[in-house]
């Protein structure tokens, strides 16, 4: 018995020195599997949040199980004991010597995959220390190929994987470089220009007033610098957006637009013939460009010299496969010699995956547009045919350029549901079974998933974002659109405009005033109002999400504070009416309610509640036709929206690419088309001055 508890530990313990490597560099191989699928989806992937987390983890894992596995590869004991019979050390263990052979693999996979480079912007600043990390990880697989050469024909494959590891992590560090904030923004600087020599026309002035003529000095067109194109929209979406990308994509380093780009985007976009579908596209297709730009290779692989590179590393993967299929391998074990395989085997599926997803990219598909030859007609068939089995095959990406569809979040709803679960056998469980902090952070945490649902964008929707930004002609328009209804209600007028100026109490008034008028109107309304109801009530659960979520993206105020006291006011309410059960309900009792005094002489300042500041909103609105005022509410949440957009800068749009997109970030972009938008600061063109003679 007790030999039997002492060979226990060590039958352990010697599994463990012989799956310890094998078992890393598996897992590792397995985190660029999970990369490369879930990579792309997440740029339309919104609401399954356990995909969303298995990125997450595969993303900050991977790296590290690499990085792991080197060091134990270059620690590992390469000499077996001493030969009884002969008397002689053996100096190297053949199975270390195939083991040596993985880590240039483990530099393949700090390379990461085609699809996905960095998690967030922040990792974009980050290239520095990746770079180090490449030289430092690469001296190790140097090391570990040092210690096990004794000129055996696997030491002299893993060359062309050293070449394969360096180029796919040389890819990730200029591309992480390339999207880094400075490095983007420079590229995007134009050259310099010193404008008209000053010193010489002045020298000219002088000269001619000296000969007594009269001078006087006129302005010109400089006709030279303007570029100009057929600003009629065609049939093709991608090249349109192609076009307009490489201008407007200035927006997320934060770089004014020039008075030529304005004029451009503006006449295309308010062509007679451009309808809100093609408009949304070209905006989708460049958004969807600002991502691949953003967070994979995409940009850096439809390149010539990043085609060399995935074609030198492919065949650097391929020759090695071949090679060790070749070679005698009767010295290795079983186990390392399989484990080679799936290594081998998993690069190379790994690689033509990483080609068909590229293959099905608009990056592609632009490419192919522009070039006609027999190659390029087979690569267009090959595209075609993995674009038709987008939807059959559940290992390729979706066709989608984002989600198409906005989070809702109801206040009402909200505190229906916080009453109902107050005394939920959850929170309970949660209340006995952990600490006070703890407590508070998994409630908050379920109640941000609680509350929140997921809703399409409709084309009703884009309709009518398109046609109120297509006929507004500033931001100011956009603004004063938002006192034609509350112009209507008979409310002091300059009262209601200082409180407009806060868009997080505006938004909060009217969302709570459209759930009251939504409920109360229930009944036979026509087409035109049934349209109306939904679009604002669409936008205006999407704007308290904002609001409560992402409030990063909305002007900076105290919204979460008036959000959580209208919340607590709004669930004290509820409480003392127990009869109230659900959102209709609660609707119709709170528009009863007396608002002749206003709430705020007798709230006085201590609470931020708008509660009932809505609800006479809500009385208010109701002396207006039914299609009137669904007709104003609608075109005052698009205004809100738009206003939000222009409001919310740049980084944090982009953040929300890799998130499944933002309707907000969608409206920013095309105000920016419309010229709707401050980053428009060259007013007056291109103008020279010029010397009349008279």
């Amino acid at each position: 018995m007790k030999k039997r508890t002492e060979s226990f530990p060590e039958r352990i313990t010697n599994f463990w020195n012989g799956w310890e490597v094998r078992g890393l560099v598996l897992l590792s191989l397995l985190l660029q599997i999970i990369l490369i699928f879930l990579g792309k989806r997440r740029k339309y992937i919104r609401k399954n949040w356990i995909k969303k987390i298995i990125l997450w983890g595969a993303y900050l894992s991977a790296d590290w199980i690499a990085t792991l596995s080197l060091g134990v590869l270059s620690r590992k004991e390469i000499v077996v004991p001493k030969n009884e019979i002969s008397g002689k050390n053996q100096s190297f263990d053949p199975n270390y010597v195939l083991m040596a052979f993985w880590a240039p693999f483990l530099l393949v996979h700090l390379g990461g995959p085609d699809t996905i480079t960095s998690y967030s912007l922040e990792d974009n600043e980050l290239w520095p220390r990746r770079l180090l990390e490449l030289l430092v990880q690469l001296g190790v697989a140097i090391y570990v190929l040092i210690r096990s050469w004794v000129r055996t024909p696997v030491n002299f494959l893993a060359f062309p994987m050293f070449m394969a590891g360096i180029i796919k992590f040389g890819e990730r560090i200029w591309v992480l470089r390339s999207a880094s904030s400075d490095v983007f923004r420079d590229s995007l600087l134009p050259l310099p220009d010193p404008g008209p020599n000053y010193a010489k026309f002045m020298d000219g002035y002088s000269a001619k007033k000296a000969e007594g003529f009269k001078i006087s000095v006129g302005t010109i067109n400089d006709t030279t610098t303007v570029v100009r194109r057929n600003n009629s929209p065609s049939s093709d979406a991608l090249h349109d957006a192609s076009y307009f990308f490489r201008t407007f994509k200035r927006l997320f380093a934060d770089l004014i637009l020039s008075f030529q780009d304005r004029e451009n985007s503006r006449s295309f976009f308010q062509h007679a013939e451009m309808t809100c579908e093609k408009a949304f596209e070209v905006i989708e297709i460049e958004l969807g460009f600002m991502y691949d730009l953003l967070h994979t290779k995409a940009s850096f692989i439809t390149s010539r010299w990043g085609s060399f590179c995935r074609v030198v590393s492919f065949l650097g993967t391929f020759s090695a496969f071949l090679g060790f299929l070749i070679i005698d391998k009767n010295a290795y074990s079983t186990t390392d010699k399989i484990v080679t395989l799936f290594l081998l085997v998993g690069a190379i599926l790994l690689e033509i995956y990483a080609v068909i997803v590229q293959l099905t990219s608009d990056w592609t598909t632009l490419w192919l547009s522009k070039h006609e030859n027999k190659l390029v007609d087979l690569i267009s068939k090959a595209n075609s045919c993995f674009q038709s089995c987008h939807g059959l095959c559940f290992l390729l990406p979706l066709n989608k350029r984002w989600s198409n569809s906005v989070d809702q979040y109801n206040l009402l709803s909200h505190c229906i549901k916080r009453k109902s679960i107050k005394g939920s056998r959850t929170k309970h469980f949660i209340k006995d079974f952990s600490e006070d902090f703890i407590k508070d952070f998994i409630l908050k945490m379920l109640e941000k998933y609680w509350y929140k649902n997921l809703k399409p964008v409709s084309k009703d929707l884009k309709e009518k974002i398109f046609v109120q930004l297509k006929n507004a002609k500033s931001i100011s328009d956009i603004r004063d659109s938002y006192m034609q209804l509350f112009a209507c209600t008979g409310d002091d007028h300059d009262e209601e405009k200082k409180r407009i100026c806060n868009l997080d109490e505006t938004i909060l008034r009217l969302h709570i005033a459209t759930d009251l008028c939504y409920y109360i109107d229930r009944g036979n309304d026509t087409e035109t109002v049934k349209t109306s109801k939904c679009l604002s009530q669409s936008l205006s659960n999407y704007l308290v999400y904002l609001l409560v979520m992402c409030p990063y993206m909305l002007p900076s105020g105290i919204g979460q504070i008036k959000f959580q006291d209208t919340c607590a006011e709004a669930i004290e309410f509820i409480k003392e009416r127990e009869y109230i059960s659900d959102e209709h309900k609660a609707c119709e009792v709170l528009f009863k309610v007396n608002t002749e005094i206003l709430p705020s002489r007798i709230k006085g300042d201590r609470s931020k509640s708008v509660l009932f500041d809505a609800c006479k909103l809500a009385q208010s609105l109701q002396c207006l036709e039914p299609e009137q005022k669904w007709r104003k509410i609608s075109e005052v949440w698009v205004g809100i929206l738009s206003d939000a957009a222009s409001q919310c800068r740049w980084n944090y749009h982009a953040r929300r690419l890799r998130q499944g997109g933002e309707l907000l970030t969608h409206v920013w972009l095309l105000m920016a088309h419309l010229g709707i938008t401050e980053h428009f600061q060259i007013a007056r063109g291109h103008l020279r001055a010029k010397l009349f003679l008279r």
